[in-house]
């Protein structure tokens, strides 16, 4: 399906990827806690719409 050029070149950017995410992530979060702070109250928020969503979705199927 694939060959063994392209599955090493998927695996080496795929490390590199994570190294550069984990680098930029470790870099900017005193920035993060900073801007971001109590984004987990939106997060909640959306999870407890979708979870309404379903519900909804299960009540009026019956």
């Amino acid at each position: 399906m694939f060959s063994k050029g392209q599955l090493i070149f998927a695996g080496l950017f795929f490390i590199s990827f994570v190294i550069a995410i984990t680098y930029s992530y470790k870099k900017d979060i005193l920035v993060h806690q900073k801007v971001y702070k109590g984004s987990y109250k939106i997060l909640i928020g959306f999870l407890i719409f979708i979870a309404l969503l379903f519900i909804i979705k299960i009540f009026f199927k019956h």
